[in-house]
């Protein structure tokens, strides 16, 4: 049995998708349905193979500036409606991160629902593509938590709409490279912005999460001239950085580090590591991160404006990895992907400005510049091109 749910805020009444799987399937929804949408989302698509053991769930959140660009998040949810939260909240930032990374792209995301270490296949990771081409192109796939380039090159053999593959396949590969390179460059204009100077040079910067991406930031930090703290819950993260760089100091937890004396915080492992909890013991003066949906709640944005404390937009500072990947959807070059990257460092003091202009949090800052690239170029798609 194969499944599809769509909705769509375009439509005054329900919507119905039906696919031309095994039987013939339906469903319908209004847009008051409870559970099944988040504001502003311009689709929602559910997908089930149940002889692969597939369910996903597909959230289309803008495609003002073109096709939604996500990765595919798999992992154990406890429940289907906490899987829908999660892909509604990440697809919308999706589409922001994308707009304020210059890309002509829209904002998507997908969930697979399950344990990647046990129900990950090849049958379903394929029934999964499939499903990604039924959307005719609407959305393009990538890597996320549970995910990798060599799954990537599984799924394109049933779509043309995946990027983050493998350089084997032509693809862009490891995308930490370009996601820690971009949150250095956000924190280099955070640090222009608190001390005067954009570099970390003498500068105790504290890193919570040292896996990928957090590890090669400890790397970019390190060789700017400043002093790293870390924590990370993984031991063996820890050690294979204290192995590569002994100079590193580690703290026994996230309690731990955000009360030490550092000048910067950089989150890199969950969200909502700001919270009403954490933000009054932060020493730090700017924090500046890898993770996703650092802010617990929108009012946090302003507590750390009250407290003094620069906070570099997250969706903003990390788009590096998406900027990688989609490069690939013209061919991917490195060399065009940094220099886009780069380019992460502006934006972010753009946003410091704008904030200090209209007396805002820079993640309101933030939202309000992403929204208006998505209504200024996404309201030309109405001009009429005869084709």
């Amino acid at each position: 049995m194969i499944d599809v749910f769509g909705l769509s805020h375009k439509d005054s009444g329900p919507l119905s998708v039906t696919t031309g799987a095994d039987r013939n399937a339906s469903a319908t929804a209004s847009p008051s349905s409870p559970g099944r949408r988040g504001p502003g989302h311009e689709q929602v698509v559910f997908c089930s193979d149940e002889r692969s053991g597939l369910y996903a769930i597909i959230a289309v959140y803008s495609t003002a500036l073109g096709p939604a660009l996500g990765g595919t998040r798999f992992y154990p949810y406890e429940s289907e409606q906490a899987a829908l939260a999660d892909v509604l909240n990440l697809s919308r930032s999706m589409a922001y991160k994308n707009a304020l990374a210059g890309l002509d792209l829209g904002g998507g995301k997908a969930v697979i629902i399950g344990d990647p270490s046990r129900d990950k296949s090849e049958a379903l990771l394929r029934a999964y593509g499939r499903f990604v081409e039924s959307l005719g192109g609407r959305y393009y796939t990538a890597c996320d938590v549970g995910t990798y380039s060599e799954d990537m090159d599984v799924v394109a053999r049933e779509s043309s709409y995946v990027t983050g593959r493998t350089l084997a396949h032509g693809g862009a590969g490891d995308s930490s490279i370009l996601t820690s390179f971009g949150v250095f460059q956000g924190m280099r204009a955070a640090a222009e912005h608190a001390f005067g100077s954009p570099t970390l040079r003498g500068r105790r910067v504290g890193v919570e999460g040292v896996g990928k991406v957090g590890r090669r930031l400890v790397d970019l930090l390190l060789e700017d001239g400043a002093e790293v703290v870390i924590c990370d819950v993984n031991e063996e993260a820890v050690d294979l950085v204290r192995r590569s760089r002994p100079s590193v100091e580690v703290v026994a937890d996230t309690a731990a580090l955000i009360a030490s004396d550092i000048d910067v915080y950089a989150p890199c492992a969950l969200g909502g590591a700001l919270n009403e909890t954490t933000v009054p013991l932060l020493r730090a003066r700017v924090v500046c991160g890898c993770a996703n949906n650092q802010l617990a709640d929108p009012g946090v944005g302003k507590l750390l404006v009250e407290r003094g404390i620069l906070y570099a937009p997250d969706y903003v500072v990390n788009s590096g990895g998406v900027i990688q990947v989609a490069d690939e959807i013209e061919g991917f070059n490195m060399e065009r992907a940094r220099a886009r990257a780069a380019q992460i460092f502006d934006t972010t003091a753009k946003i410091f400005a704008l904030a200090a202009d209209d007396g805002v949090p820079p993640a309101t800052a933030a939202d309000r510049l992403a929204e208006r690239r998505m209504s200024e170029v996404g309201r030309l798609r109405g001009i009429w091109l005869g084709r």
